[in-house]
């Protein structure tokens, strides 16, 4: 799928960023069924035309042909695991995705990918215009800069200052930044699946 801003469909890696505590949910959240598949492979699903796809978080058996790596110290929060996810990525281009993005899909991907142009990166941003730090597209050379050295734990600290261009895919009732942070919200996406 060539023609996405300069982009070919398999010049990008994938990481999904599968760990963390998960606190407000309770359990396993990227392993948590939604419309008869876990949250992870929604977001894997997304991302589908990726050259590698780097899970970060604990090995789970839904996503047989992922390269899986921990963060340092597991739990530790998306900084880290961006870290240790980052470090497997081969492309130029990295798409960065949360596992519990249920309403996420190919042509949102195709949209950020197609939406960087010469920019650091591109984001989606809700229906509030807020960035979705955890979907978006970035040149892997610039995110690797970044990270150099960076003593914060804040993802926004991060990325915000790379001034992405921001992604507003169109409204509807299955919103592609929507993110499963409790079991109620999970019931939501089951709903509207």
């Amino acid at each position: 799928m060539a023609g996405t801003g300069g982009f070919d469909a398999v010049g990008f890696d994938a990481v999904l960023l599968a760990g963390g505590r998960a606190r407000r949910f309770g359990a396993d959240k990227p392993a948590a069924p939604v419309g008869g598949r876990t949250l992870v492979e929604w977001a894997a699903a997304a991302v589908a035309g990726a050259s590698r796809l780097i899970v970060v978080g604990p090995r789970r058996d839904v996503l047989p042909d992922a390269v899986v790596v921990r963060e340092d110290p597991p739990g530790a929060g998306p900084v880290p695991a961006l870290r240790a996810g980052l470090a497997e990525v081969r492309a130029g281009t990295v798409v960065l995705l949360a596992a519990d993005l249920p309403f996420l899909r190919p042509a949102h991907v195709a949209s950020l990918l197609h939406a960087v142009g010469e920019r650091p990166g591109a984001v989606l941003v809700d229906e509030d215009g807020r960035e979705q730090w955890l979907a978006g597209c970035w040149r892997t050379a610039v995110l690797r800069a970044a990270l150099d050295g960076y003593p914060g734990e804040s993802l926004r600290g991060l990325l915000g200052p790379l001034d992405p261009v921001t992604v507003a895919p169109p409204p509807g009732a299955r919103p592609a930044w929507y993110d499963c942070d409790t079991p109620e919200q999970l019931a939501a996406a089951e709903r509207l699946l």
